[in-house]
Order: structure tokens, then C-alpha cells, then sequence
């Protein structure tokens, strides 16, 4: 089976490691009624036959069960009888592709069992086992102190995904300013895990609220100091969302920003192309004036140089400067209206 644990703890201290769930169950009930004694099953990636083999042993809801095995579920918090079934979505930022994973981690909480189902390798509730074994005042306050623990793994976890999202937008801001063509489909991107990562974390609000209230309930049973603990937790798990909302709006404004930005860049294109579209039409105006003025000279020494017998003034004494006279006429004529209309 992917029975990861398997452990019977009485008054904090670990009692027994059944070989099998059945014996489990057996061990658990003749537990002397004098201590505080439960069980803490922890499976790994089980089965749908696992599962149900474990809920028809503690009698487990049916829709938990199917919770479970189906997994893909929100965080939540729901009460059947005096089973308690949380979900929570731990979470690890992979830098290198910029994305936010989040695993899974089902618990069923009873009054004399905790079971704990994870989907995913991370996080090591190995660490977590071995932590609430070396504090047994901790531990004897039964499967709410497993719940705590878990808890506190899985939003100590959250901040090393903060500090990754916010080493990328610290990038992402030195990449807007620096005109960088890329930056948008980073910035949507990131907004997308930002998302992702809040969806994660954001129903923790609700499942505090009903946890504190569960514990209100078991006053009488439940340690002042694991409420209090509870209430840290709490506390670390609303900074993370403060953060993250924050990070929303950060990247909103960016996202803002660098569509500004790339506004701007544009429109100082645009007039660089008009003016160089300007610039080019008085170069052309130009080569056009100098090319009619030229043109009016050829006209005359093309016509007279016909070489035809019978032309008008071709014997004439004055022909000659009369048709270069004519040429600067007719270019200095053009020079000045060009001039005039600002063509040269």
C-alpha cells in the first residue's frame, strides 16, 4: 500500500507502528481510556481501492471519499458528524519557468485519528511528523495538533513562492523601462500564476474562521496554546494574501505601464517617420525645381540644334545670344517662382 506512516501516539508520545491499517483499528481501540491516545495514518498518492479501504475502517463520509479520490479540489473546511475533512494546496515556485505549483494535501480529522492523503511529493509531512514527536506537550493535544503543524508547513511554504514572484516582477519593472518587446507576455504570464497562487491561498480566510470555531466548541478538550498557535498561523497565512494582492495590483499597474510606454515609443515613431516622410518631400521638391530649370535650356538647345536649313533667326547675327539670353530667361524665371513657393 502507499502507506507513508503509520503510527498510534498516546499522551504525545508514539506508542506503537502497527503493521497494517487493520491492526491499526484493533490497537487503537484497546488504547487504556486513561491517555489521550489516536492514530496518524499518512499515504501517499493511494489508490481509489486504498481509499475506500480506509474510509470503510474509519467510517469516512462518502462524498470526502470521493473528494479524495477524484482530489483537483479547492482548499476547504467541511464538518461530517465529528469528522472534520480540510483540504489545503501547498505550493513551490519553479524559477526557472516562472510558474507557481501547487500540490495537494487532504486530511481527515476524528476524535481518536488523523489520516493524511497526499497527491504530490512536496510537502515532506515527514518533517512535520518528526517536529510534533519532539514536542509531545504539543502533540497530546490529539489530530487538531496535526492539522496545526500541516498548517503551519504549508503557509511557511508560501513565502518562499512570494519571494520568487517578487525577484520576477523586480525584473519584469527593469524590463518595461528598458523597452524590452517581450516584457507583455511576461507580465500576463506571471499575472496568470499570481492568480493561480491566489485561488490557492485565499480560502484559508474561511477555513481559519471555521477552525477557530470547531476549536471554540472543544474548549474543554483543546490546549490554550495550540489555539494560540492556530491564531499565528492565521495571521502569517492573511500577510501572505495581503502580499498577494498586492502582487495583483503591481502587475496590473505594470501591465498599465508598459502599455503606456509602448504608446509613447510608438507616437516617436510615427513622427520620426513623418518627419522623415517631410524631409524627403523638400528633398524631393527640390530635385524637382533644379530639374524644370535645367529642363527650359535643354527645350532650346535641342530645338536649335535641329540642324534644319530653314529655322527662324538661324542666319541672324544675333541668333546665338538670343538663344542663350533666352535659356537664362526662362531658368532664372522658374529659379524665382520655385523660390517664391519655398521649393528651393
Amino acid at each position: 500500500m502507499s502507506v507513508v506512516d503509520n503510527a498510534i501516539y498516546i499522551d504525545g508520545k508514539r506508542a506503537a507502528v502497527p503493521s497494517s491499517l487493520d491492526h491499526t483499528f484493533e490497537e487503537l481501540r484497546r488504547c487504556p481510556d486513561g491517555g489521550r491516545s489516536f492514530c496518524w495514518i499518512g499515504l501517499l498518492r493511494p489508490s481509489k481501492q486504498e481509499i475506500e479501504a480506509v474510509a470503510e475502517e474509519f467510517g469516512l463520509h462518502g462524498l470526502a471519499v470521493e473528494d479524495t479520490v477524484n482530489a483537483h479540489q479547492r482548499p476547504k473546511l467541511e464538518r461530517y458528524g465529528d469528522v472534520l475533512f480540510v483540504v489545503l494546496r501547498p505550493a513551490r515556485y519553479v524559477d526557472p519557468v516562472e510558474v507557481v505549483e501547487l500540490g495537494e494535501v487532504h486530511l481527515f480529522l476524528g476524535p481518536d485519528f488523523v489520516i493524511t492523503v497526499r497527491h504530490a511529493e512536496e510537502p515532506d509531512l515527514g518533517a512535520v511528523r518528526k517536529r510534533l514527536e519532539a514536542d509531545p506537550a504539543l502533540l497530546d493535544n490529539g489530530p487538531y495538533s496535526v492539522l496545526y503543524a500541516v498548517l503551519d508547513k504549508v503557509v511557511d511554504d508560501y513565502f518562499p513562492v512570494l519571494n520568487g514572484l517578487q525577484d520576477d516582477i523586480d525584473q519584469i519593472e527593469v524590463q518595461v523601462f528598458g523597452g524590452d518587446p517581450a516584457v507583455s507576455k511576461r507580465i500576463y504570464q506571471l499575472s496568470r500564476e499570481v492568480i493561480e497562487f491566489q485561488r490557492a491561498v485565499e480560502p484559508l480566510r474561511d477555513i481559519f474562521v471555521e477552525l477557530r470555531d470547531r476549536l471554540k466548541e472543544l474548549a474543554g478538550e483543546s490546549d490554550l496554546e495550540l489555539r494560540r498557535a492556530l491564531r499565528d498561523v492565521a495571521d502569517h497565512a492573511a500577510r501572505v494574501m495581503d502580499r498577494i494582492e498586492a502582487f495583483r495590483e503591481l502587475l496590473s499597474n505594470i501591465l498599465q505601464a508598459n502599455a503606456a510606454l509602448v504608446g509613447q515609443r510608438q507616437n516617436e515613431e510615427m513622427a520620426r517617420l513623418t518627419e522623415a516622410g517631410y524631409e524627403q518631400n523638400e528633398q524631393v521638391k527640390r530635385i524637382s525645381s533644379w530639374a524644370a530649370i535645367l529642363f527650359a535650356p535643354t527645350l532650346v538647345a535641342s530645338i536649335y540644334g535641329m540642324n534644319f536649313t530653314h529655322m527662324p533667326e538661324l542666319m541672324w547675327t544675333y541668333g546665338y545670344p538670343f538663344a542663350v539670353g533666352l535659356m537664362l530667361l526662362l531658368g532664372l524665371i522658374l529659379y524665382t517662382i520655385f523660390k517664391r513657393r519655398g521649393w528651393l
